[in-house]
């Protein structure tokens, strides 16, 4: 394949990662709330904005709140392991990586409508936050950083 054409499948791929990572983050929240009995009222999934979900009751805010990145790890690392094509781990590992930063990013800024905020708001100890963020920024910093690597001096 030519570096030009396989650069430019590579950008619709980390696209595509964007999409599947936004979108499974979300409906992790969606997929528990609704289980935890919560009332959606508002959603949005468009991965070009801040996706998001707002439930209302929501009798179970703290595993609405962790619903969004376990799930929104747990499906694309699923889909991989299934799939066993180097394609489904970078977008696996693009979730898993993307979902530590916005956890660890989101603690930075304590910006009100952010997750982490949240989280802490509704009971969760800052060494969970720290756990999952340990959890998946390296092994998905690693897996991407491999799967990329693969990607660019195979011809698969």
């Amino acid at each position: 394949m030519k570096t030009m054409q396989r650069s430019a499948l590579f950008l619709l791929l980390l696209m595509l990662s964007w999409c599947v990572m936004t979108i499974t983050h979300e409906m992790g929240h969606i997929i528990v709330g609704w289980a935890g009995g919560g009332t959606l009222t508002k959603v949005d999934l468009a991965p070009w904005r801040l996706p998001f979900s707002i439930f209302s009751p929501d009798p179970h805010p703290l595993c609405t709140l962790w619903g969004g990145p376990i799930l929104g790890v747990a499906m694309p690392l699923f889909v991989a392991a299934i799939a066993q094509r180097n394609w489904t781990w970078l977008i696996a590992f693009f979730c898993l990586l993307a979902n530590g930063v916005y956890l660890a990013a989101s603690w930075i800024s304590a910006d009100q409508f952010l997750d982490t905020t949240k989280l802490l708001e509704h009971g969760a100890h800052p060494a969970t936050i720290a756990a999952y963020c340990t959890a998946t920024i390296g092994p998905g910093y690693w897996g991407l950083r491999r799967a990329c690597i693969h990607y660019f001096t195979n011809d698969t």
